[in-house]
């Protein structure tokens, strides 16, 4: 397995920010499809890259999925990131983008906020 040198704090930090700056909206390359969460991130190893170069498996988001999905073909589809343990495979079925946005949002900052209080880091410094 790759490994991934970049840090899990920096990058969830860097999706809040996309995702707040509005980088899930419509692609001008293809604007007849919504954005999938996560693998249309610059944070995706394999962000505009159509071979997929890198296995999912190398993805630093790899550890928030569970055990059992992450043979999957796009395993970040199964991160939970609701309460209910609502994952983007079932939001994207039953909700819509202001919806799996919000939920999205409330996961990072909820990961961004664990992470910095176990490495004893306070406030939330480059976080929207």
């Amino acid at each position: 397995m790759a490994q991934d040198g970049r840090d899990i704090l920096e990058i969830l930090k860097f999706e809040l920010n996309f995702l707040l700056d509005g980088g899930y909206g419509r692609f001008p390359r293809s604007p007849w499809r919504a954005p999938a969460i996560f693998e249309d991130s610059p944070i995706c190893p394999n962000f505009s890259d159509v071979s997929h170069p890198y296995p999912c498996e190398s993805c630093l988001l790899a550890q928030f999925v569970p055990q059992e999905q992450r043979g999957d073909a796009v395993p970040c589809r199964f991160i939970p990131l609701t309460k209910d343990g609502q994952s983007l495979e079932d939001l994207y079925r039953t909700g819509n983008q202001v919806e799996i946005e919000e939920a999205l949002a409330g996961w990072l900052r909820a990961q961004i906020e664990r992470i910095e209080r176990e490495r004893g880091i306070s406030g939330r410094e480059g976080v929207a």
